[in-house]
This record gives C-alpha cells, structure tokens and sequence, in this order.
C-alpha cells in the first residue's frame, strides 16, 4: 500500500493493514485527542491538514452519501390542498411528478395510460379517456425554472375503475417503497406483514407478500445504501477512520474471484475485517486485566458473523474495544480476530480471557502459541 494521502483502488484492494506510527504515549495520546473550547468533540477535526486528507480520500470515490444523512426533501411530492392538479403546479423532479400523478389515481380508485415518457415530458390519459372521462394530465420540464410544471389538466375524473380489486396497477413496489420509508428508517427490520398492513390502512389496497417484500428491500436500499455499495465504499470509509483517528487499526483480508476456474483480474471480494479504534485501545489500557468475547450472526443478502471484544472500567462500564465482520463463527475467523485483539489491542501478558466456550474459539486459542493460556492469560 502506499502512503495514506494515496488512491485507494477498491476494485484491485488485495489484503490490507492500515496503521500509523506506533508511538502511543498517553502525552502524545491527549495532545492529539484534547478537548477545548473551540472543539470539543474530541477528534482531529481542528487539524485542517488532518481533515483535508481524510476529504480526499472520500472526494476521490464519488458514491451517493446514505439519505438517513441527508435531509429529506418533500417538495412536490403531492398535489394541492383541495387534492386536485392544476395548470402551473411545480414539482421538484420528474419523479416527483409520476410520484404525485400515481398517489392521485391509486387514492381515487382510477388509472392511467401512460402516452409519452420522455426525459422532459409525461403525458398521461385516463384508461376512460374518451369514454365518458377527459382527464389527462402532461407535465414538463421547465429549464429556466429548474423544475417540472404542470402545462395541461382537464380537471379530475368522471369515471371509476371498471372492476373492484384488492390491488391496484400503479401501486407498484416503487410506490409502496416511497410509502414505507419513515417506517423502515425507524426499524430496518420491520416486518413484511406489518408493511402489508400500512399499505392497507394508508391506500385501502392489499398488495401480495412478495410485492411488500420487495418494497421493503428497496426501501431499504434508499435509506441506508444498496448491499453491492455499502461493500465496495467500506475501504474508502476505513481509510478516512485511519486518517482522522491515527493509530487506529485496520486490517482487511480480501479473496480472489474466480470464473470457471480462471481468476478474474482487478476484482477481489470481502473476507474479513478486524478495525480497532485508537481512542478505544488507550481506554484498555485503564481497564480490568479481563477481555470478553463473543460473537452475532448477520443477517441480509450477505450472511457472516460481527465479532467484539469488550472490557470494564474501574467504575463498571463496559468499554468495546475491538470488531469484526468474517465470514461465520469458525476456527479460522476467530484466530484472525484473537490473533489481531492480541497484537494491536491487549499487547501485554495476564490478561483474562471470557467466552462461551464455543468450539471455534477453544481451537482458536489452541492455535495462538500460548497468547491466550496459563501462564500469559
């Protein structure tokens, strides 16, 4: 690797170990984390050269910044007061536009035909239209305004939907998605029948399992980043932790790809990662002689294990002071989670081990030469 100001390739990243210098002098430790006045919030961040590095980094991969860290922007998402269009209304985007235009139809049990979609116009007609029902609606993109307008209603529908169904055609999961964000931002983890649910009390439809379950992905994905992009950013944001927080630790181990047997060139895949931050490694040294570890199991498109290490203080507190994320609860992935806690973090002898004994863990520390047994743990 090269020095910390240098590019980081994701795509071509083999095994990486990230770590400064290791003068770790407690004086040198408060010089660089004090707290004043003027920044109290205990980092580098009034280090102007620390934080244009850390910048930089980030600057050179360009990837959409989590929306649960951007502030939600709801302009032009519905239509006017009375609930009816009219000529001269303005949308922020032109999915703002379809947004607003799909709420309407599914709200007052009518549908649409879609007549052109362009990138600067939608035109849209009643599936009535021309059979006791005039209403069409067409908005545009107006350059100078920077927004999308309104240019042509005909005023509400005159007509119902033909058929009485417990779905309706344009409350498609992209709709639903939009629906159930503030729910999934409060609770990831919401269930598929409590979506179901929300669909009904809100548009009065009830949509199929699948067609709530595939809304709550993509609601997930909008909120906090698709799986494929949280992965490949993950080394960007480690690197930027290394520069703002120096003497934190990083180790990432990578694997090949491989297409019918024959490597693939420049693609390499997630294995493990171990990060321990340097205010954390400091704070073990005024802890109990005592480290527990245990393990979670992840759940998502991508499954694996989160492993931590945690220590208590003098008054009680349980202080983490290492993580991460391999590939399952194994002997291997233990080893190189133990191996690297000893190496960066403990660092000294008569330090207790806690765990639950997990057959993994034993061959672990079977395998650590003695680091983690009598008589040096």
């Amino acid at each position: 690797m090269g020095t910390v100001g240098d590019e980081v390739n994701v795509d071509e990243l083999g095994d990486i170990d990230w770590e400064e210098e290791n003068n770790d002098s407690e004086e040198e430790f408060e010089a660089n984390y004090e707290v004043d006045d003027e920044n109290d919030d205990g980092d580098l961040a009034g280090n102007p050269a620390v934080q244009n590095e850390a910048d930089a980094i980030v600057s050179q991969h360009p990837f959409g910044v989590p929306s649960f860290m951007r502030t939600l922007d709801l302009e032009g998402n519905v239509a006017a007061e009375n609930g009816e269009f009219s000529v001269g209304m303005e949308f922020g985007s032109r999915e703002s536009v379809i947004s607003a235009i799909k709420s309407y139809t599914i709200s007052r049990e009518v549908d649409y035909t879609m007549y052109e979609s362009e990138p600067q116009t939608f035109y849209a007609k009643c599936k009535g239209y021309g059979a006791g029902c005039d209403c069409l609606i067409r908005a545009s993109l107006i350059r100078k305004k920077a927004c999308w307008e309104i240019r042509r209603y005909n005023g509400k529908h005159t007509c119902t939907m033909g058929t009485i169904s417990q779905d309706h055609a344009k409350l498609d999961s992209d709709t639903i998605a939009d629906a159930i964000r503030p729910l999934v931002e409060a609770d990831p983890s919401i269930k598929v029948k409590s979506v179901i649910a929300e669909v009904q009390g809100r548009f009065n439809y009830i949509v199929t399992y699948r067609k709530a379950w595939l809304a709550k992905q993509k609601a997930v994905a909008k909120v906090f980043g698709d799986w494929e992009v949280s992965y490949q950013t993950l080394p960007v944001w480690l690197k930027a932790m290394t520069v703002k927080m120096p003497r934190s630790h990083v180790q990432i181990k990578t694997l090949p790809v491989y297409r019918e047997s024959e490597e693939v060139q420049g693609v390499r895949v997630l294995h493990r990662v171990f990060w321990s931050f340097y205010p954390c490694i400091v704070a073990f040294r005024h802890c109990k002689p005592l480290v527990q570890v245990d393990g979670t199991h992840l759940y998502g498109k991508y499954k694996g294990a989160l492993l931590v290490a945690v220590a208590q203080d003098g008054n009680q507190n349980i202080v983490p002071i290492a993580f991460a994320i391999v590939e399952g609860e194994t002997a291997d992935a233990w080893e190189f989670f133990l191996t690297n806690l000893w190496r960066y973090v403990v660092t000294i002898d008569g330090v207790g081990i806690i765990s639950d004994r997990h057959t993994s863990i034993d061959a672990a520390i079977a395998r650590s030469n003695g680091a983690w047994s009598p008589p040096r743990a």
